[in-house]
């Protein structure tokens, strides 16, 4: 929503997070955005890692899970939720923002805006065509489910549950 132009990099083999990041700096190295906006988790395997790998390989700034941004002067200000509460931190553009859901309300796409979509410009790339080693770094050996939890116990009394944790958990 709102963009000019956009870009497709069509493949026909599954990419990992290295892959995914190097074909996003390549593109960027060529396109030279001031700003990259991933999402900080991916669909396909959780990772966040993307957006971590693509800064470092651009050699930009970046912020991870940000929840506030604001740009001005090209700086950029971030807001983001840390296990303490709200961390701020501010750097020069270029840079790379992983977001957080937090970040913005999604609107929905109105019928004007939608047609004039279908009119902007969206270039197909084939990412074999980008020079990129797309081979996966990352193999899976084995994947399985986590193993099932037993059922808890529930107890009468405290004296009761004293009693388990000495004779079954021996807890002192």
């Amino acid at each position: 929503m709102g963009a000019d132009r956009a870009m497709l990099v069509k493949g026909d083999v599954p990419l990992d997070s290295l892959a995914i990041a190097s074909i996003l700096a390549k593109i960027a190295d060529e396109q030279k955005p001031d700003l990259i906006i991933p999402g900080k988790q991916a669909i396909d395997d959780d990772s966040n890692q993307v957006p971590q790998m693509s800064a470092e390989m651009l050699g930009w700034l970046q912020a991870t899970c940000a929840s506030n941004v604001e740009l001005a002067d090209k700086r950029c200000t971030v807001v983001r939720e840390v296990d303490g509460g709200l961390e701020t931190i501010a750097f020069a553009l270029p840079g790379v923002i992983s977001t957080d859901l937090r970040l913005n309300e999604p609107r929905y796409a109105s019928l004007p805006g939608l047609l004039k979509a279908r009119k902007k410009e969206l270039k197909e790339v084939a990412a074999d065509s980008l020079g990129v080693d797309l081979a996966p770094k990352l193999k899976i050996k084995t994947l399985a489910a986590p193993a099932k939890r037993q059922a808890g116990k529930k107890f009468v009394s405290v004296q009761e549950l004293v009693q388990v944790l000495h004779t079954e958990a021996k807890v002192t």
